[in-house]
């Protein structure tokens, strides 16, 4: 955080830097990171990483307690698919959606082609509940920053559009849409 702080300094801003982390989401829907950071960073992601085989309710319950923590802003990859090498876990989508919208949550769209979790029928659904979504690319090089038109595709087979997607906004619109 301090580095990003620096570098934010240097550059006057422009680009501006956000502090983030992708936080995993315990078997009991508490975080892997404390509060005291949390409340440090722009944004925070949620997600799931292990514990696969809860069962539905368990996993759905899981988390819908991590949507109620105050810094948690997206759930990423929210079905925890990996296309033809593991299936979705068990998990109410609907009482998801439900509870992102009550918390102001937002889900993600991974745009990896491995992943495409939201898929486009959830995508719709969230759309159709007004839940706003994020995609992201879920980048683990530069080279994979590419990958980010498999999720607008994603996006548009569900029906979303510009006004649905949180991060097509200035960095200052996404501030004020995310929870802290």
């Amino acid at each position: 955080m301090a580095e990003i702080d620096k570098l934010n300094k240097k550059f006057g801003g422009k680009p501006k830097i956000l502090k983030g982390a992708e936080v995993n989401i315990l078997k009991d829907g508490s975080l892997d990171i404390d509060n005291r950071v949390l409340a440090k960073l722009d944004i925070v992601a949620g997600a799931v990483h292990s514990h696969f085989n809860m069962a539905r309710q368990e996993m759905t319950e899981r988390i819908c307690r991590a949507m109620t923590n105050p810094f948690v802003d997206i759930i990423f990859h929210p079905t925890g698919r990996v296309i033809l090498r593991r299936p979705p876990y068990e998990v109410d989508i609907d009482e998801i959606i439900k509870s992102a919208k009550k918390t102001r949550t937002h889900l993600e769209i991974d745009a990896y082609p491995d992943r495409l979790d939201l898929k486009d029928e959830h995508v719709k659904k969230a759309i159709e509940a007004g839940l706003k979504l994020a995609i992201d690319s879920d980048a683990h090089s530069a080279s994979h920053l590419r990958y980010l038109r498999f999720g607008i595709a994603q996006a548009r087979r569900g029906w979303a559009t510009k006004e649905d997607i949180i991060n097509t906004r200035s960095w200052q619109e996404l501030l004020k849409i995310l929870k802290h």
